[in-house]
């Protein structure tokens, strides 16, 4: 199934068309799309029956244009550095190297078609599965870890480079959490659904131009020892997003370096997901 936020409200994708989560569903469920991982399994039960039983005449139409991020106020966001080994090669991390973990402030997480304003010339791209958590996910293995998925998306981690690296240390939550930098999106997408959910391919395109391509089968570390990972240090909640990282070919590690200028498109897809669209423009 496909869930999504349509002008704020929570929406499961039948087709072309909406069923909206609160109306159908005679107030059971509400309309706010954060709200339904709280009681998630009961919500994907309900959606399974509904959207076969339901008159496609009383569906509402999907405009893209009105779609939100599918998970809007996530109380943490996880982000993984250098999770692919080229990506680490161009990165100049080792290939074994433990993928580095650190934060998308949640204020910085948008919807599909956003225009994120450009804050300097050094803003970098990068296309990324997003995981998002079902059900509270504390010291779980790795055999367990699908199960505590409510679905995935495409997530676009931004980055602003200078920022990032300013200080001895890096400052890598402050660079990627400028608003904007964290489109997710068109929908979120339950895990059957996928092809192959440990096997899903990457393209991302700059106006037009392919910058990234890859596969989530090539990840050092996967979605379930991902999850296993974090959960033995930190209680991942209801409704938490995971930025499990990207495949090479960002602007930062090429030769001219190049990053993300106005008027320029972003376009990632990801296998069984869809697409997600972000514009640009000057601060």
């Amino acid at each position: 199934m496909r869930f999504a936020a349509l002008a704020g409200r929570a929406v499961v994708v039948v087709g072309d068309r909406a069923l909206d989560v609160h109306r159908h569903s005679a107030g059971r469920f509400g309309p706010d799309p954060q709200a339904l991982f709280e009681e998630w399994d009961a919500v994907v039960e309900w959606a399974a029956g509904a959207r076969s039983a339901v008159d496609p005449a009383d569906l509402d139409p999907l405009d893209p244009e009105r779609l939100g991020a599918p998970v809007p106020r996530p109380r943490q966001v996880f982000a993984i550095g250098v999770n692919y080994t080229e990506h680490a090669a161009e990165a100049g991390y080792p290939s074994d190297s433990v993928p580095v973990t650190f934060t998308k402030f949640p204020s910085c997480i948008v919807g599909p078609d956003h225009v994120v304003e450009l804050p300097s010339e050094s803003v970098d791209w990068e296309i990324e599965l997003v995981v998002a958590i079902a059900r509270t996910a504390h010291r779980v293995s790795a055999a367990d870890a699908w199960s505590h998925v409510a679905g995935v998306t495409i997530g676009q981690d931004l980055s602003e480079r200078v920022i990032q690296m300013v200080g001895t240390k890096p400052q890598f939550s402050l660079g990627k959490s400028f608003p904007g930098f964290g489109p997710t999106g068109p929908w979120l997408v339950t895990p059957d659904e996928l092809p192959d959910r440990d096997d899903l391919e990457l393209r991302c395109e700059l106006d037009g131009e392919r910058v990234q391509t890859g596969r989530t089968s090539q990840m050092i570390y996967t979605v379930p020892q991902l999850i296993e990972r974090l959960s033995a240090v930190v209680p991942l909640l209801p409704g938490d997003l995971i930025f499990t990282g990207t495949p090479s070919g960002i602007g930062n590690a090429r030769t001219p370096k190049r990053f993300l200028q106005p008027e320029e498109r972003l376009t990632s897809a990801i296998d069984g997901i869809g697409v997600l669209e972000t514009r640009f423009r000057r601060a």
